[in-house]
């Protein structure tokens, strides 16, 4: 029988010779845990991050702490950047707190507008459907995560397994605690399961909890940043893995 193949940019994955072990990676994955923003959906599609962290940094200065910020990243147009930045400094404090308040109504906004990535919706479903537990891992507010899921009916493939943001801001990814509290919660272990994420702090989370990882970069940007941070697989669509779970079907 002819091979059933798929050609993505990164990788030609062939369902009868695998020879990036695809097939081995997610077919011994008892529970897949799930970066959110990337993976999933394109959070800010329609309400821009850079925007985001642009508001933060004005809030912060029309409080009088301009010099609170670094040059480097006030113009970091990264929201996390600047909630990162703020807690190094004033770790467990009200304006931490305010500020990463802030952070997730700006998220919930644009949970609204998000982008589902295409061919998410029904890799989550049939990853469901043939058995295996899927839990998110992410640096996004928890509340979002729900929010989201809810409106793409999703949200029974993952709950009660959503593991985002809390106070403690030094957990964040590349900290591998979000991952190790799936991985206890769900009572598995690291090499029975697999991360999807499209950063290298994601990958950096995996390795630190011994979980087996799986790039995915929706441009040739993204897919650069992965291989250069130690991913040895990485999709440019999630279709082929979509594939590849429908042989497995019932």
């Amino acid at each position: 029988m002819t091979p059933d193949t798929a050609q993505t940019g990164a990788v030609t994955i062939e369902t009868e010779n695998d020879p990036y072990g695809l097939r081995d990676l997610t077919g011994r994955a008892r529970v897949v845990l799930w970066d959110f923003d990337g993976p999933i959906c394109r959070l800010f599609a329609g309400h821009s991050a850079e925007q985001v962290a642009s508001g933060l940094v004005s809030w912060l200065e029309s409080r009088g702490l301009h010099g609170l910020l670094t040059e480097t990243e006030r113009e970091s147009l990264d929201p996390h950047v600047v909630l990162r930045a703020v807690d190094r400094r004033h770790p467990g404090s009200d304006l931490v707190a305010e500020l990463e308040e802030r952070l997730t109504q700006e998220e919930l906004r644009a949970a609204s507008s998000a982008w589902p990535t295409a061919y998410a919706d029904p890799l989550i479903r049939t990853w469901t459907a043939v058995g295996s537990r899927l839990a998110i891992t992410t640096n996004n507010s928890p509340r979002v995560v729900r929010k989201y899921l809810a409106g793409r009916g999703l949200a029974d493939c993952f709950a009660p397994h959503i593991y985002g943001r809390t106070q403690e801001l030094h957990h964040l990814k590349p900290h591998p605690h979000c991952l190790n509290r799936a991985l206890n919660a769900m009572g598995v272990a690291p090499g029975d399961a697999l991360m999807i994420g499209d950063t290298p702090s994601d990958r950096e989370a995996a390795e630190g909890a011994g979980v087996p990882f799986l790039g995915y970069a929706r441009n040739e940007r993204k897919a650069k940043l992965l291989k250069k941070a130690g991913a040895d697989v990485v999709l440019d669509s999630l279709e082929p893995l979509l594939r590849l779970l429908r042989l497995r079907r019932p």
